[in-house]
């Protein structure tokens, strides 16, 4: 076999091997591309949405989802973050997987009837777009060792003396799973969310693990 025909066999089966590849990923969600790690678990909760509905992790079994945290009375970062949410609800407002968690810092002011007033602002679904409001150390708590939206150290500083303030968002999964952790207020950060969102929508259900629910969020 001559050396020309060698190369060309050669240059065949490479050609090959890329049009298979490239099938593939045509054909098989994710295929070829990064899978976002799974960063913690979500323990199971129980907090009241602008409607006053008990709203659990189990409630959200199955769906994808975002999770913030804020507070109504909040003049700063929070109404940027808020309309960039508003946003990312319009932009899966047809999509029926999706859901949206806005956690309050400060629930002795954000009651119910305040979370209602302020969700009704933004012109929210309210089976949508869920504003979550409860005890304060149970928010701080999930928040930090379920969401990872802050330091699960500050958890040692008394409760009264705490106040939350972040502009990061968690992406999870139908399988309860926190993906990834965006800044709520770059655009890059916000483009790359919605992309996400789109490949977790596509993947298959996972079962939520719900057993020792405040404890265990090792993805391990």
């Amino acid at each position: 076999m001559n050396k020309k025909r060698v190369l060309w066999m050669a240059g065949f089966f490479v050609l090959l091997f890329v049009g298979f590849y490239f099938a593939l990923g045509q054909i098989v969600p994710g295929f070829g591309k990064p899978v976002l790690p799974v960063l913690s678990y979500v323990p199971d909760f129980a907090f009241r949405n602008q409607e006053g509905k008990l709203i659990t992790a189990r409630d959200l079994a199955g769906k994808v989802y975002v999770a913030e945290y804020f507070f109504t009375t909040c003049k700063g970062i929070c109404p940027k973050l808020n309309n960039n949410m508003k946003k990312l609800a319009a932009d899966f407002a047809g999509e029926p997987g999706i859901r949206f968690c806005s956690y309050t810092v400060d629930p002795e002011t954000d009651s119910v009837a305040r979370m209602k007033w302020y969700a009704d602002s933004l012109g929210a679904d309210p089976n949508k777009w869920f504003f979550l409001t409860g005890s304060k150390d149970s928010l701080y708590h999930l928040a930090r060792n379920g969401y990872l939206l802050d330091d699960p150290k500050n958890n040692a500083i008394n409760i009264n003396e705490q106040f939350l303030h972040t502009q990061f968002l968690a992406l999870v999964d139908k399988g309860g799973r926190v993906r990834k952790i965006y800044d709520g207020l770059k655009k890059d950060e916000l483009d790359e969310l919605e992309k996400d969102i789109a490949t977790l929508l596509k993947e298959k259900a996972e079962v939520p693990r719900f057993a020792n629910a405040l404890f265990n969020n090792n993805p391990g």
